[in-house]
């Protein structure tokens, strides 16, 4: 609530933004002035929802608008490369939901017209942002876990056949929707890797339906993954160290609990309130902040930590075959220089 409140405009009325709203609401003195659809009825419904005081009837619109410091993108996987661009060209602040764009080369993008309008851009990884995963830093940071070795990291969830996570025109299968997740945290705790190994599996629809990957780093340490739409999987996460080993609760990427077990020690609990997609309100409150602040990105999820989950996420589906509509340069790209 002491973030100071600026005034969002979002692109897209869809799930993740319906959350974000509610959160934002109950949670924050930030403002939702403004949304924005293709379809006005839609755009409009959305505003009469939430009590928005403008719809728009196109993205073009909203960004223009000069009643909105910040731009929430929450259109589907393919529009957010182009509705980032669209809204840093117009001069707004950007938070972009995650995947931040399809691969590397479009999250590059971002950050770098970001970084030429010097306008705040971040991805909208909201995990990196909850209260335990700030805790979570600080046992690492105080050598609870020792040095650490490996991560275990897992994300699936069951999707009926009529999901757009089934589609291949939306850049469906698990990789971007719910692999981020995991790939993203065994980033932000053991650097870029150094080898990439990924097995995976189809789904009905022709698009990537489950995928294991092993990360390693120059020096050995390992991350071990997995991601599927086709069932229900724990979703928990383990950081283990020379010292120690962490368990996150499932779902590990939203508000909720994890144990430390100290070797030789009694094992030590945090919990918080499991407030679901509540907790998204934490990243904006960091938008905010840094905003205020004259700051262009957040040191919680840098637009680099972006890219580089990208830069694995591409590896990862390069090897697996997974390309997505428009990406046919990008991947012969990809193969000819993997040599």
């Amino acid at each position: 609530m002491d973030a100071p409140p600026l005034r969002w405009g979002v692109l897209g009325p869809g799930w993740i933004a319906a959350r974000f709203v509610e959160a934002l609401h109950r949670y924050t003195g930030q403002r939702v002035v403004a949304v924005a659809s293709r379809s006005a009825d839609r755009s409009r419904a959305f505003a009469d929802r939430y009590g928005l005081p403008v719809a728009h009837g196109s993205y073009e619109a909203l960004v223009a608008d000069a009643c909105v410091d910040v731009v929430y993108v929450a259109t589907p996987h393919p529009a957010h490369h182009p509705h980032a661009l669209l809204a840093l060209d117009a001069g707004k602040h950007v938070l972009v939901e995650k995947p931040i764009g399809l691969n590397a080369a479009e999250a590059t993008e971002i950050s770098e017209l970001a970084g030429r309008r010097g306008r705040f851009c971040m991805e909208a990884l909201w995990t990196f942002f909850l209260p335990k995963f700030d805790v979570i830093r600080q046992v690492i940071a105080e050598g609870r876990l020792g040095e650490l070795r490996t991560v275990l990291a897992d994300h699936g969830e069951h999707f009926t056949a009529d999901h757009r996570i089934m589609r291949a025109d939306l850049a469906g299968g698990p990789l971007l929707d719910l692999g981020t997740y995991p790939v993203a945290l065994a980033c932000s705790l053991l650097g870029s890797p150094a080898l990439v190994l990924t097995s995976a599996q189809e789904a009905p629809s022709g698009v990537t339906g489950q995928a294991s990957t092993i990360l390693s780093t120059i020096t050995g340490e390992q991350a071990v993954l997995h991601t599927t739409i086709l069932s229900d999987t724990p979703t928990t996460a383990t950081i283990a160290g020379t010292a120690g080993t962490l368990t996150v609760d499932g779902p590990f990427f939203a508000p909720g609990g994890f144990t430390l077990r100290p070797v030789g020690g009694a094992p030590l609990r945090y919990t918080e309130p499991a407030i679901g997609h509540d907790g998204l309100h934490f990243e904006a409150a960091e938008v905010a902040r840094r905003i205020a602040a004259g700051e262009t990105g957040s040191p919680v999820r840098p637009l680099a930590d972006s890219v580089t989950t990208m830069v694995v996420l591409d590896e990862i589906r390069h090897q697996i075959g997974e390309v997505h509509p428009g990406e046919s340069d990008w991947v012969t790209e990809t193969a000819a220089a993997a040599g």
